[in-house]
């Protein structure tokens, strides 16, 4: 079997991917796709998609059709997962986390990453593109934006953070005893964050950093 994952190391898009293949037994080949050269994917899908996460089993291309179609993650649920990431019983507020984790969260999270992750592309036109590529949706000089308001968004982080520090004080992950996709979507911005030592979990956060761990060492029966 052939399972190849494109990924950014640090998207929190690619990390929950990355884990729930791993969470079902299955240990994807990586490949890091460049921020700033998208060919290759461009290439895999005749031009459909240029984003990542894509996935390749047994060289079947899976990519997402919208942006919140979650079909790399129901692939994975469908073919190794036994409907365990998406569970019928937990679907409404499985989906409700999934989308307010990857929307309220990782628009602030993905802001607190980059404000490293840019000046880290030593190449000035990979470097250049990046910053192009991001002023274009968000504005000229965002990233310097972001820079100055770090301390900002990450009380805002902080704060929607706590909702789920409260629930995993009491609860192994956020809806009962078993990880479903919203648990790999919050370990995902709680990577993209924390990659590479870029940013830290507070003090406070305990029962985060303990979920974190909890769920990378996760395996499905």
């Amino acid at each position: 079997m052939s399972v190849v994952l494109y990924q950014m190391p640090h998207s929190p898009y690619a990390i929950p991917i990355r884990q729930a293949l791993i969470a079902c037994g299955v240990s994807p080949d990586t490949r890091d796709v460049p921020n700033w050269d998208r060919g290759e994917i461009i290439q895999l899908t005749g031009g459909a998609y240029y984003q990542i996460p894509l996935l390749v089993h047994d060289g079947r291309v899976i990519f997402e059709s919208e942006g919140d179609s979650l079909e790399i993650a129901r692939y994975i649920d469908n073919t190794w997962g036994k409907r365990q990431l998406f569970p019928e019983s937990l679907s409404a507020p499985n989906l409700c986390l999934i989308e307010w984790i990857e929307d309220a969260v990782e628009s602030r999270t993905f802001k607190l990453a980059d404000v490293h992750y840019v000046p880290s592309i030593e190449d000035v036109v990979a470097r250049t593109m990046v910053v192009r590529h991001k002023e274009r949706k968000f504005g000229k000089g965002c990233v310097e934006q972001w820079t100055q308001s770090a301390g900002a968004i990450r009380a805002e982080l902080d704060c929607l953070l706590s909702r789920c520090e409260a629930t995993l004080r009491h609860s192994p992950f956020l809806l009962g005893t078993t990880p479903v996709y919203a648990d790999f979507a919050l370990f995902g911005v709680l990577g993209n964050l924390t990659h590479n030592g870029w940013n830290q979990l507070c003090g406070d956060q305990n029962a985060l950093q303990h979920f974190t761990n909890r769920l990378q060492a996760w395996r499905f029966l």
